[in-house]
């Protein structure tokens, strides 16, 4: 029901499950194995996958930081998106590789939850695409040290309000790894 014409197409989207941003993310080898299991069931159903990953002063581009985890490999002709804001559409081509690919409908799983993942997730909102969060594939570090709350807490307020997200013409929601469609 995308806003976007002629995109019937899904994909999968996994961002910044990189080895500098998930090292101490909560449940992180359960969120990476998940995830992983995505990647499997996405290319098995002929379901494009979509790479993010994010470079800055702290994780350098190239650096054994910025890699993927090491659970998680691209395969050959997989997009690949290299970003420097949290929105994933920001100063990327994310954009033209799903609209050439006709992706309306996104699939998001990945790192950080309060940090790219929300910012991606109304970024695709907001542009017209169906934009799902996989609620059991997401992660963030705990920062209740600066008076946030613990990661777990965070992921389920993430979880509930995006299950609730509505806007004319455009489907969000969030389901488990194991209720992910791909196909609707």
């Amino acid at each position: 029901m995308t806003t976007l014409s002629g995109r019937p197409n899904t994909a999968l989207i996994v961002i910044d499950v990189q080895n500098g941003v998930v090292a101490s993310a909560h449940d992180r080898d359960a969120v990476v194995g998940r995830i992983a299991g995505l990647v499997d069931r996405a290319r098995g159903e002929q379901v494009p996958v979509i790479w993010v990953q994010h470079d800055d002063d702290e994780l350098v581009k190239g650096s054994a930081d910025w890699e993927l985890a090491p659970e998680l490999v691209p395969d050959e002709g997989e997009s690949r998106i290299e970003k420097q804001y949290g929105d994933a559409f920001e100063a990327t081509d994310l954009e033209e590789v799903l609209d050439r690919l006709g992706i309306g409908r996104l699939i998001v799983a990945g790192a950080q939850t309060d940090a790219c993942i929300r910012s991606t997730l109304h970024g695709a909102f907001v542009r017209g695409y169906d934009t799902t969060l996989v609620g059991d594939a997401h992660t963030t570090d705990d920062r209740s040290e600066y008076g946030l709350p613990p990661a777990d807490k965070v992921i389920a307020h993430t979880n509930m309000y995006w299950k609730y997200q509505a806007a004319p013409d455009r489907t969000a929601g969030t389901v488990t790894a194991a209720e992910v469609e791909f196909g609707s």
